[in-house]
């Protein structure tokens, strides 16, 4: 999420909630939490553009800035909120009393909310998208309470979409990314071209910090679209390949890695070759052969994952040829994780940094109606991954990620130094 505003102070820890189903519901409540700063100093923007021409007998601007109204406590479904609203001063009252200041979503006396879990599906899965964005804010105070006017919510979805352009065009030539998790990621909703989808890059510094990398649209998961992508992190000076690149059997991305960051390792995504894979067996055998597949990327060295590796392809390839083969044919890339740190494996071995954080947006966006533009759908997925980001644990071991940046490669995941000893 983009820094708040100096003009409104919100704070309150995020508390372990019973209602909380997942993850992502925890960063979607965190989001409210940055919408209402926002619309609250939009609103007040608004006020002070509308009274501009308003003037003193001395010439001074009628209604001006001052202060905070006395800190509150707001009860929401994501526990105690304290907020400081911004107030304004009229410097000249009429008979019809003073102008005042006071957020539509934030009525003077409000202390209990109503519950939060209607308001975050609109908020970022309807309301942005559709102009319905009224209705959605009006979900914290109830059916009786007033939205904000549509001015008021245009200027609130172009502060995000110039967020979004500001950190798409940010300088990238002081990064440098040890790992990368990338996945195109699509949404059942109507947006202007059916075949976009949204391709995004998650990387991890050699402190262990993840960081979204990239979030743009492309056609499908074309080699195209990813080069693209690829050419842009480098004219923006990220010139340094990352070592490893974790992704799905999408071909446009690892063609596209092999043109610009060729020095690039190559990680296929375990959990979506083993659903490749299943789906070329029949249903009465998925239990026994996940249970096969599992022993090759669970041994402790390579050596008895190529042993696991040659069973299962013994094993099934005489009478379902079509499974072996669709794990035969990536073997290496599949394996590539045993060549770094063994503290890192269980990250390295799918995509689930992305995986997990959209998983409960492809499910809630399975129910939308509405019509999503392309600017809309980046805008969702770029607040919803930077107020993520703030949650993503750092890696196990990060000390063992300037040793990989030095391309130095580990045997079973234990460094070479340590395996001579």
């Amino acid at each position: 999420m983009p820094p708040m505003s100096k003009n409104t102070i919100i704070k309150g820890d995020i508390r372990h909630h019973a209602s909380i189903e997942d993850p992502l519901t925890e960063v979607l409540r965190s989001g409210a939490r940055q919408l209402l700063s926002q619309a609250i100093n939009v609103e007040l923007e608004t006020l002070l553009e509308e009274t501009n021409s308003l003037i003193t007998e001395s010439g001074h601007r009628r209604v001006v800035r001052n202060g905070y109204l006395p800190e509150r406590t707001v009860q929401t479904g994501i526990g105690p909120v304290d907020v400081k609203v911004p107030r304004v001063r009229d410097r000249a009252p009429t008979a019809k009393g003073a102008i005042t200041f006071t957020p539509t979503m934030l009525p003077r006396y409000l202390r209990k909310t109503r519950s939060l879990e209607a308001l975050i599906p609109w908020l970022y899965l309807k309301g942005v998208a559709t102009g319905q964005f009224g209705e959605a804010l009006t979900a914290l105070l109830g059916p009786e309470a007033p939205g904000l006017s549509s001015s008021t919510i245009s200027r609130l979805k172009t502060l995000w979409e110039q967020d979004l352009d500001l950190w798409q065009k940010r300088d990238l030539s002081r990064k440098r990314y040890v790992y990368w998790w990338a996945d195109g990621v699509y949404f059942n909703v109507r947006m202007d071209k059916a075949s976009q989808c949204v391709l995004v890059i998650i990387g991890v510094t050699e402190d262990g910090t993840k960081e979204l990398v990239a979030v743009t649209d492309g056609y499908r998961e074309s080699t195209d679209s990813w080069r693209a992508v690829f050419l842009d992190l480098k004219n923006r000076g990220l010139e340094i390949a990352p070592k490893l690149a974790v992704g799905d059997g999408a071909m446009g991305f690892w063609g596209a890695l092999a043109e610009t960051y060729s020095q690039t390792a190559a990680q296929r995504c375990w959990v979506h070759k083993m659903a490749n894979v299943l789906d070329k067996l029949p249903k009465s055998m998925h239990g026994k052969a996940k249970g096969h597949l599992r022993d090759i990327f669970r041994a402790p060295t390579r050596k008895e994952a190529d042993k696991a590796f040659n069973f299962f392809l013994a094993a099934y390839r005489p009478k379902y040829p079509k499974a072996a083969e669709c794990l035969e044919k990536d073997e290496e890339a599949l394996l590539a994780f045993y060549a770094f740190p063994a503290e890192h494996w269980a990250s390295l071995r799918t995509t689930n940094p992305i995986e997990s954080t959209f998983a409960t947006v492809r499910l809630r966006t399975n129910t939308s109606r509405g019509c999503f533009s392309r600017t809309t759908v980046l805008t969702m997925v770029f607040q919803l991954m930077q107020s993520a980001q703030s949650k993503w644990r750092r890696l196990n071991s990060p000390s063992h990620l300037a040793v990989v940046a030095k391309n130095i490669k580990f045997i079973d995941g234990i460094h070479p130094s340590k395996v001579a000893a």
